[in-house]
């Protein structure tokens, strides 16, 4: 919570001194009205946090989709980052979401958890209810790596979740999905890192690619791969107002739906939130994506 309020009070001084500078007001006065706004703000983080997160509906154009896969829905979950702050009741919230949604598929894109699995196990359980026609898929985001991945991947698995680490498979009504390592974990985990030549190896030509990547910034590797839709997470479109603009120093995307080359990137701001409980400028958010035939 330190946090949010350190930039929302950085925020509001350099606002308050620029004020100052501009119009005939003191320093008392502005700093009294920076410190309400921060209040306000903090408030309003705190309370739009506390909704949860809500569905967000985004249609995706793909080229070559088969007619047998027009309307195809797929549930997007990322950093949910189950840990001290989010623990089972949220969990049991997020899945009862989902398994409204009636999706085809569900993804996890990343950051799943946050912390070992001896302090989290009870914690992730609800997901044994999470279930799809087409499966549960995941792939590994940066936070994993810091809680031991294997393990996380291990028992994740066991609740029906499979992992795709720089492979694909073919879904019946008519596209491959695909999943990467995160692009950091090469210099994390033995054994592990992005490669997309892996994931794509022996894949059918003839039907279009999604793919699961936690980072945005491999959109680069994707487009010249020939994927037609990548699904991220990692930003979390900033969480806090404005830092998703410093996030663009980064990233390609920070949020939403955009276009690279031939290739989609949808990139969600998250189903939970990480460090200060607040949302300011953004939403948690479930995505059900609905791919359909490009005209």
């Amino acid at each position: 919570m330190w946090f949010g309020i350190a930039v929302y009070l950085l925020l509001a001084a350099a606002l308050g001194n620029l004020a100052c500078a501009i119009v005939p007001i003191g320093a008392r006065t502005a700093a009294l009205a920076g410190i309400i706004g921060v209040a306000l703000t903090v408030l309003y983080g705190l309370v739009h946090l506390a909704r949860g997160p809500r569905v967000k509906r985004v249609g995706v154009p793909i080229a070559k989709l088969p007619a047998a896969a027009e309307g195809y829905t797929i549930v997007q979950l990322t950093d949910v980052h189950v840990g001290t702050s989010l623990g089972r009741e949220f969990v049991t919230s997020v899945v009862k979401q989902v398994m409204a949604l009636d999706a085809d598929l569900i993804v996890i894109t990343g950051d799943l958890i946050d912390g070992r699995l001896s302090d989290l196990g009870p914690h992730v359980e609800p997901l044994r209810d999470l279930h799809a026609r087409d499966g549960v898929f995941a792939v590994t985001g940066n936070h994993e790596y810091y809680w031991n991945a294997d393990a996380w991947i291990a028992h994740l698995g066991s609740l029906g979740v499979r992992f795709l680490r720089n492979e694909h498979v073919t879904i019946a009504r008519g596209f491959e999905l695909a999943g990467v390592d995160d692009s950091s974990a090469a210099s994390m985990a033995a054994g592990h890192g992005e490669d997309i030549p892996r994931a794509l190896a022996g894949r059918d030509p003839a039907l279009p690619i999604v793919l699961l990547a936690h980072h945005p910034r491999t959109i680069t590797r994707a487009v010249a791969a020939g994927c037609d839709l990548q699904l991220s997470g990692h930003t979390h479109g900033g969480q806090l107002l404005p830092l998703g603009w410093l996030a663009r120093l980064f990233e390609p995307a920070v949020a939403g739906l955009a276009r690279f080359g031939a290739t989609w990137l949808y990139v969600s701001e998250g189903t939970g939130f990480w460090g200060p409980p607040l949302r300011v400028g953004t939403t948690s958010e479930i995505t059900l994506i609905t791919l359909q035939r490009a005209t």
